[in-house]
């Protein structure tokens, strides 16, 4: 199969809003590749690479050599050379990669460029998401989508599974599962705004501690031991104190799903970006641990010893996860069917720090990859009055709209705006329809893809937490902003000032 096949195929996910549609147009691309190249195919249109990672970044790929006239790159020719890339390690390494790089692109047309750049830095935005996938695999094989999203689910990653369902149907896709040593997705949790709302009175229910760290999922094979993160990135070099948790367990085999924090000496846990940098820092991870120790504590317990534990309800997963895992290593947690007592948890949370509460079904199996009613989160609401500085650009079903807002806090200091990041999360259709219109007739200049405009508008932002950032110039950011409201009853002069953002910190 051509590259330029599927940048086709990218190129109409763009311009086509309909789900049905983008379905249908996955599936052709997928029922069109050769056997040895659907993996592939489904990875590039979820805007992912089969290699994960390749060792390039942009500063790499900020000049690209000339195209070609003609676009003569095959799929398997690109997925090679990538493979190259991400194998090339020690000395001449960097030479090596340079090597493999410049002669795929070499041979790459202006438009595969740009689209394989995008793929390299995981920022191609074509309108594949996981649903349409599954669905669109669903499709292309003739098979239940119940059975791709479970073989999905024990896979990790929608390529391979891809490739089973055109292979070899719904025989293959049950043949697919958990294996020690390979990340499965993990179970997310839905939201509810408050505990009475998860927790009606008479229901039983467990209540976990929500901790703002990195998401664990550890596996342990006799003496080998894997870390990965929610995204099913390997870390396991990275966290050596985890490693020596889960290698010193009672047990020979097992997979473990838990979070991991770096905590203060008055055991409040740090801002995200101290534990975040356990994971993303090149310094070696002894000095780390030494100067960011983590606390790992795990919530459930997917395989023990050779049985699979996903389908069994909640609570059996706990008896067996309380067995194994000492108290220490394990998530705080209570069971209770009383909101009186799931309120005054979750301020106890709360004010120790923590981002709020997981409420748990007991009966509830472990549906990984999928938000549903099992696991509902609940975390106080932050909300702020701030001011929209500029908008950018939407992009796919939101070409032609404005969509992300870039938003400021005042400074009665300067009678200017401090801006605290971007958010382009909670808006409807007619929000962004109005949005558009307004923020236009606010215009001061643009450029290729964002309009600025007179700090006028005043918009309500709901926000987990505020984080360290030396991206904006107040070196703060919002975390997870999403709009509530524009605030036309308000006036730029009533929007909240810096001051009140700093002083919501907690660092």
């Amino acid at each position: 199969m051509q590259l330029a096949d599927v940048l086709a195929t990218s190129e109409q996910l763009v311009a086509t809003p309909a789900r049905n549609a983008k379905i249908a147009l996955v599936a052709q691309a997928l029922r069109q590749a050769g056997p040895g190249e659907v993996a592939t195919v489904a990875a590039y249109l979820s805007n992912t690479l089969p290699q994960r990672r390749v060792g390039v970044g942009w500063a790499t790929l900020a000049a690209l050599p000339p195209p070609a006239a003609q676009a003569t790159l095959t799929v398997p020719e690109v997925d090679a050379a990538l493979t190259r890339l991400a194998g090339a390690s020690g000395a001449g390494s960097a030479a090596a990669r340079r090597a493999a790089l410049e002669e795929v692109l070499g041979r790459a047309s202006a438009a595969e460029q740009h689209y394989l750049r995008g793929l390299i830095l995981g920022g191609v935005r074509q309108g594949a998401q996981d649903g349409v996938m599954l669905a669109a695999i669903a499709q292309a094989a003739q098979v239940p989508e119940v059975a791709v999203r479970r073989a999905v689910m024990l896979a990790g990653f929608a390529g391979p599974v891809a490739a089973a369902a055109l292979s070899g149907g719904q025989a293959a896709l049950a043949a697919i599962s958990l294996e020690v040593g390979r990340p499965l997705r993990p179970m997310l949790a839905g939201s509810a705004p408050d505990v009475a709302a998860a927790v009606p009175d008479g229901t039983n229910v467990y209540l976990e501690r929500k901790i703002d760290g990195i998401r664990i999922q550890a596996h342990k094979d006799g003496a080998d031991v894997r870390l990965f993160t929610r995204s099913l990135e390997e870390i396991t070099e990275r966290l050596p104190e985890v490693v020596e948790l889960v290698a010193g367990l009672p047990v020979a085999r097992a997979v473990l799903d838990g979070e991991t924090v770096a905590l203060r000496a008055d055991g409040r846990p740090q801002p995200f970006q101290v534990t975040g940098s356990r994971t993303a820092s090149s310094i070696d991870p002894a000095q780390l641990r030494a100067k960011t120790p983590l606390t790992t504590s795990f919530f459930d317990l997917l395989h023990l010893d050779g049985q699979d534990l996903l389908d069994l309800p909640l609570q059996r997963r706990i008896e067996q996860l309380d067995e194994v895992v000492p108290e220490p290593a394990r998530i705080p947690r209570m069971r209770t069917a009383t909101a009186a007592q799931a309120a005054e948890f979750f301020a106890d949370q709360v004010a120790a720090g923590h981002e709020g509460v997981i409420v748990k079904d007991p009966s509830s199996p472990y549906a990984a990859g999928r938000r549903g009613g099992g696991w509902v989160k609940v975390k106080p609401r932050h909300t702020l009055d701030l001011v929209v500085l500029a908008v950018e650009w939407g992009s796919g079903r939101r070409r032609g709209t404005l969509s992300n807002i870039h938003l400021g806090a005042r400074d009665p200091s300067t009678g200017g705006f401090v801006m605290l990041g971007k958010t382009f999360k909670g808006m409807t259709d007619a929000m962004l329809a109005w949005q558009t219109e307004r923020f236009q007739q606010l215009e001061t200049h643009r450029d290729s893809y964002t309009v600025h405009v007179r700090p006028e508008q005043v918009v309500e932002i709901a926000f987990d937490g505020i984080q360290k950032s030396s991206r904006y110039p107040g070196g703060m950011a919002l975390r997870f902003a999403r709009v509530l409201r524009y605030r036309d009853d308000k006036s730029a002069a009533e929007a909240d000032t810096i001051e009140t953002v700093t002083a919501m910190r907690g660092w």
